[in-house]
C-alpha cells in the first residue's frame, strides 16, 4: 500500500515505512530507559491496535519483549487472541519466543527492520512462524540496525 502527498514533487510513501518509524519511537523510548532498543506496533484496517518496546529490565520479566507487549495490546483492544486481520511492525526480526507467540496469534504478516544474525528466530528454526504469514524484512533497516549498534556499543 502507497500512501500518496499531492503537494508537488512530493513522493508516496510506503505504509510499511511509516508503522516502522512509530516503532522505532517506541524502539527510542526504550534506549531511553535503558532497555533493548526494540519497538513494536500491531496495526488492523489501517489503525495501530497495540504497541509495545521492551520492559524486560523494569519489570525483571524475561519475556516482557516489544511483541509480547504489542500483541497483549492489541488482544485486549479487540476482544481476542486472534489477530487475524493485523500486522505486526518489529524494529529488529523476532526472537523464537515471539515469533512462536506470533504463531499462536494466527498473525497474517510480519514486517521487521533488521535482521538478528545471534538470535533471530530464522537462525533457529525459521519454520516457527506460521506457514500462513508473510515475513517482510528489511523495512528502515539501517535505522533499526543503527540504534542497536548504538545502544551495544555504549554497554562495552
Amino acid at each position: 500500500m502507497r500512501i500518496y502527498n499531492f503537494e508537488e514533487g512530493a513522493p508516496a510513501v510506503n505504509a510499511d515505512e511509516i508503522y516502522m518509524k512509530e516503532a522505532l519511537k517506541l524502539a527510542q523510548k526504550a534506549y531511553e530507559e535503558d532497555e533493548v532498543p526494540i519497538g513494536a506496533v500491531i496495526v488492523s484496517q489501517g489503525k495501530i491496535i497495540g504497541k509495545g518496546y521492551n520492559l524486560t529490565e523494569r519489570l525483571n520479566d524475561v519475556t516482557a519483549h516489544a511483541e509480547m507487549q504489542a500483541f497483549t495490546a492489541a488482544a485486549n483492544f479487540i476482544g481476542g487472541k486472534y489477530l487475524k486481520d493485523c500486522t505486526l511492525y518489529v524494529t529488529v526480526e523476532p526472537c523464537v519466543m515471539c515469533a512462536g507467540a506470533s504463531y499462536w496469534t494466527q498473525i497474517p504478516r510480519i514486517v521487521y527492520g533488521a535482521k538478528d544474525e545471534k538470535r533471530g528466530y530464522q537462525v533457529f528454526n525459521p519454520k516457527i512462524i506460521h506457514p500462513k504469514t508473510q515475513i517482510v524484512g528489511g523495512v528502515l533497516e539501517q535505522e533499526c540496525g543503527e540504534l542497536m549498534k548504538r545502544f551495544f556499543k555504549s554497554k562495552r
